[in-house]
C-alpha cells in the first residue's frame, strides 16, 4: 500500500519545523532560504515570516528582521513573535517607548515569557520606569532563574538606580551559572568598584 503525499499544509508544516530546527543549531542563512521558498508559494504565510524575523534578528540584520516582522504584524496583529522583535530592535535603536508598546503587545498575547520580560522590564527602566522595570525584570528572573543575561540586565537597572550591593550579588549568581561570560566579569568589577 502506498501513502499518500502530504498535503499542502502539512508540507508547509514540515518546511517549518525544518527551518526552526536548522535556527536552533545556527544555521540561519540555510533557514532563510526555506522559509523565503515558504512566501514565494505563500507570501501571506505569518509563521515564515516570524521566522525570517527571528533569524534575521538572530543574524543581526535588523533591517530585514523589522521588515518582516512588520509585515507578520500587519497579516496579524496578534503576532507575538512579530512584536517582540520590533520591540526588541526599537530597543536596539533606544527608541524606548516603541519597544515598550510592542513588547507590552507581545507579554500580553504571550504572557510569562522571561525573555520578552526582560526586554520589556529593560525598556522600561531606559524609559524612565525605573521600579516598573525593575520589578519586570524581577519577575522575569522569578521565571528563569538560572538566566544570567536576565541577572545582568537587572543588576546593571540596580547599578544604576544605586543599589550595588544587589547588582554584586546577582552578578556572583551569574558569575557561578556562566564563568566565562566576559560582560559578567565586567559588571561585577564596576559593582565592586562602586561598593569600595
Amino acid at each position: 500500500m502506498t501513502s499518500l503525499p502530504p498535503s499542502h499544509s502539512e508540507r508547509i508544516e514540515g518546511l517549518l519545523a525544518k527551518a526552526e530546527q536548522l535556527k536552533i543549531e545556527g544555521s540561519y542563512t540555510d533557514a532563510l532560504v526555506i522559509l523565503e521558498n515558504i512566501l514565494l508559494e505563500d507570501p501571506r504565510n505569518v509563521a515564515a515570516l516570524e521566522e525570517i524575523a527571528d533569524n534575521e534578528l538572530s543574524r543581526e540584520e535588523f533591517d530585514r528582521a523589522f521588515l518582516a516582522a512588520e509585515q507578520a504584524v500587519t497579516l496579524e496583529p496578534e503576532s507575538s513573535i512579530g512584536h517582540a522583535v520590533l520591540g526588541e530592535i526599537f530597543m536596539i535603536r533606544k527608541e524606548w517607548e516603541l519597544a515598550c508598546e510592542h513588547l507590552q503587545i507581545a507579554n500580553k498575547l504571550l504572557p510569562s515569557h522571561p525573555d520578552t520580560l526582560r526586554l520589556l522590564g529593560w525598556s522600561l527602566f531606559r524609559s524612565g520606569k525605573t521600579v516598573e522595570g525593575i520589578v519586570t525584570l524581577e519577575r522575569a528572573l522569578n521565571l528563569d532563574p538560572d538566566d544570567s543575561f536576565i541577572m545582568c540586565d537587572l543588576a546593571s537597572a540596580h547599578m544604576e538606580s544605586g543599589d550595588a550591593g544587589k547588582a554584586k550579588l546577582l552578578l556572583d549568581r551569574a558569575a557561578a551559572i556562566d564563568p566565562l561570560n566576559e560582560t559578567i566579569r565586567e559588571y561585577r568589577e564596576a559593582a565592586e568598584r562602586m561598593i569600595a
